[in-house]
């Protein structure tokens, strides 16, 4: 008898203890009601991005290596770089750029002007050589001339014959005079040519050599205002610092940024960037300091996208000029960007997670045992707006019910309405994809006869 009683209570247990955890399971997956509310509303994009001074002045290398003929190179190695953030004044030291690319130069060109110079000496001897034979032959002329002078007068008792020879030797010793000086003359005009071409060619080696000199003189680079050095970053997205090269198309070594205006360089992604427009306001945050707020707009947005380093995605470069000066922003510092791409006034809205679609339908499970339809409109992150379907104050759960099959749909009305809506979307898609291929298919612009044409 007492063990029939202990197997009863036993199994009474069992079947409250069954009872209490059913309940317990049926109350705990209960969804959780919210109201829906009215008021302002935003839509916005969150993107993250990157200080950068507005204005800045480039520290670069000797704008010479990018001028001259005298020598050219790929690339010169900074060999030394003093830290980023360092504040200088104008006329501090900054940087050193090895100089061993152009100090080879420089030997070649102490080669070249050794053999200028000693070409130059040599015509020098040469001509003044040859002149003074010119000279001497000359002089010895002009003495058989006048040699020539005293038998013709001489010869004035002598038979005709004497007296023709005589004159006829004094004919060609004037002939011989008057030829040998003028070719004294161009002789001498040919020596100053000579002189002149190794005159300009040493001092062309000269000049070269002495720009060489002041070049490499300026590999020591100084700031040219006072300010805080950054480095400047290439076009890859690395930063230029030490071991970096200089090429001859961007000799920028570091910069010095304006700080008084800020911009938040960032990207946003192809989905985003149609949202996205030139005057739209911005609420900038900094993650070094996030107890600080700043304002911002958004004053360029790129009409072509770049696909960034280590990346497969395309993106868009967005620009944002923050409003406010504070000294303790710097460059490179994380921002996080608030764009408000849309407001609202007054408008219902309720969360995301309460509505559910079905068939390009959108509904909601209301707290009166509905299945309501309804007509979204704009959304952000969190919420969504409901133009029609529901009012201020209307209940409705976060996720299904129980028994949702047996809740009756309403709002049936609606229908027509939105797919009208849904067939305005699709048509506006098509014209702007076929816009887009119509730009991708004009072919490309040249230049013929003066103007830009296109090509047939």
């Amino acid at each position: 008898m007492n063990k029939k009683v202990v197997i009863g209570l036993s199994a009474l247990a069992i079947i409250i203890l069954v009872l209490i955890f059913s309940t317990s399971s049926d109350e705990g997956v209960a969804p959780q009601k919210v109201s829906a509310e009215r008021g302002p509303f935003e839509i916005v994009v969150t993107i993250t991005g990157e200080l950068q001074a507005k204005n800045k002045e480039d520290i670069t290398a000797p704008p010479e290596l990018r001028q001259s003929r005298s020598f050219r190179f790929s690339e010169i190695k900074i060999q030394d770089l003093v830290p980023e953030g360092t504040v200088v004044d104008s006329g501090d030291y900054v940087a050193t750029l090895d100089r061993s690319a152009l100090s080879n130069r420089l030997k070649e060109i102490d080669d070249e002007l050794e053999k200028s110079q000693q070409q130059f000496l040599k015509t020098q001897l040469d001509t003044t050589l040859q002149l003074r034979s010119l000279r001497d032959e000359l002089i010895n002329l002009g003495f058989e001339l006048e040699e020539r002078q005293i038998v013709v007068d001489q010869s004035k008792f002598e038979p005709p014959a004497t007296q023709r020879q005589a004159q006829i030797n004094l004919d060609r010793a004037e002939r011989n005079y008057t030829q040998a000086k003028h070719n004294y003359k161009l002789k001498e005009e040919q020596a100053e040519a000579s002189m002149r071409e190794v005159a300009i060619n040493l001092s062309r080696q000269e000049r070269e050599r002495q720009d060489m000199l002041d070049v490499l003189s300026k590999f020591v680079v100084h700031a040219p205002k006072p300010g805080m050095v950054i480095y400047h970053r290439e076009w890859s997205g690395q930063k230029r610092k030490v071991g970096s090269s200089v090429s001859p198309w961007d000799l920028t070594v570091a910069t010095l940024p304006d700080l008084s205006v800020m911009i938040s360089k960032t990207y946003v992604n192809e989905i985003d960037v149609s949202k996205l427009k030139e005057g739209q306001k911005v609420r900038v945050g900094v993650d070094a300091f996030p107890e600080k707020n700043y304002t911002g707009e958004v004053t360029e947005v790129a009409n072509i996208g770049e696909q960034l380093p280590n990346t497969d995605a395309k993106v868009f470069e967005v620009t944002i000029r923050v409003n406010e000066y504070d000294p303790i922003l710097r460059p490179s510092m994380t921002t996080s960007n608030q764009i408000i791409t849309q407001q609202f006034d007054e408008v219902v809205y309720i969360p995301l997670e309460a509505v559910h679609s079905d068939d390009s339908l959108s509904y909601v499970y209301t707290a009166k045992g509905k299945k309501q339809i309804i007509l979204p409109g704009d959304q952000n992150e969190n919420f969504i707006i409901v133009e029609k379907g529901i009012e201020l104050g209307d209940e409705v759960y976060l996720s299904l019910p129980t028994n949702v099959e047996k809740y009756p749909v309403v709002g049936r009305e609606l229908i027509p309405e939105i797919k009208e809506r849904e067939a305005e979307r699709k048509r506006k898609e098509e014209e702007a994809k076929a816009a887009n291929e119509q730009q991708v298919q004009r072919p490309p612009m040249r230049r013929g006869g003066g103007k830009m044409q296109r090509q047939q």
